[in-house]
């Protein structure tokens, strides 16, 4: 198989806190609190390699706090390249509301990562994206680089032949859909939000989210996905349209259910599968990450018997 590789330049230890009902302006009394190293392509990296998947994590981390990081990687077997610079990884807040199932996310600041820190992640990512590997650009940008920094990285990828798969939102997505067809990512990953957030507009129904998406498309994207929560996703490719609802389950957590899915969607296009089947598979590596507290899959056989699960409908 071609190399998988990831990228997150703005990892995070993700500390979720769980609380009874989560309501503005009071006091509220943890039931649980629970900590681990994520980032999303620290998560898609995760969530290969329990698939049973080689793949490559690079990035930047504070090497203060790097330790949760090192000792999740190992454990999963995530080949480790990833730049040790002086300082801490962030701490992201997830308030996790048992009554509802929502998570209220509080993003702290990242690292300041200057231009030889950034040149040093670069030449680690380029070492390891070798001439048909799948590349995975993922989460937001440390406030210090500047927007186009992922369409500026997809350019010098796709110059090696690599395939890049770019999960971003607000001004570094929208620079790099903009960047000419040589720096266009191979496929995008935006959830409903985002697509409105880079379309302009509201997209309230069904037509409209296929609409903006066939715009995407046209850009020269191969692979067009948009996440659409319990709603399911919309996968569109060159070969047509497919929507995708995951089965009824019992949700442990939604964190990482998105990173899930991108780490599903990479499986399924580096092997090479049918648009149905690649829509199966990522709606089902989200859903079983959804039965999960951290970002894991649950053992092969449960993903599989999801993907049987997940109900497809071709879109003309």
């Amino acid at each position: 198989m071609s190399p998988l590789v990831t990228l997150t330049l703005n990892p995070a230890i993700d500390q979720t806190v769980v609380l009874d009902a989560l309501v503005p302006g009071t006091v509220h009394r943890a039931r649980a609190v629970r900590s681990h190293a994520g980032g999303k392509g620290v998560n898609v990296a995760c969530c290969l390699a329990d698939w049973g998947l080689p793949v490559t994590a690079t990035g930047i981390l504070g090497a203060d706090n790097a330790a949760p990081f090192t000792e999740l990687l190992a454990e999963k077997g995530v080949a480790d390249r990833f730049l040790r610079v002086p300082g801490e990884t962030r701490t992201n807040l997830k308030l996790l509301d048992r009554r509802t199932g929502d998570t209220t996310d509080i993003n702290l600041p990242g690292l300041t990562v200057a231009a030889d820190a950034l040149g040093a992640a670069r030449a680690a990512l380029l070492d390891h994206a070798a001439g048909d590997a799948w590349v995975v650009l993922a989460g937001s940008l440390p406030g210090a680089l500047p927007v186009d920094t992922y369409a500026e990285l997809a350019a010098r990828l796709k110059a090696r032949g690599a395939r890049v798969v770019l999960d971003a939102s607000g001004p570094p997505l929208a620079a790099a859909l903009a960047a000419g067809p040589d720096a266009r990512p191979y496929a995008v990953k935006p959830n409903r939000h985002e697509l409105e957030e880079w379309a302009g507009r509201a997209l309230p129904t069904d037509a409209a989210v296929r609409a903006a998406a066939v715009q995407l498309r046209d850009l020269g994207i191969p692979v067009v996905v948009v996440s659409l929560g319990a709603e399911g996703a919309l996968f569109l490719t060159v070969a047509g349209a497919v929507r995708a609802r995951a089965p009824g389950i019992d949700v442990a957590s939604t964190v990482g259910a998105g990173d899930a899915l991108v780490a599903g969607l990479m499986a399924a296009l580096a092997g090479g599968l049918d648009p149905d089947r690649t829509a199966r598979m990522a709606v089902a590596f989200a859903a079983g990450k959804l039965t999960q507290a951290g970002a894991s899959l649950p053992p092969r056989a449960d993903v599989e018997a999801l993907m049987r699960a997940v109900r497809t409908e071709p879109l003309g």
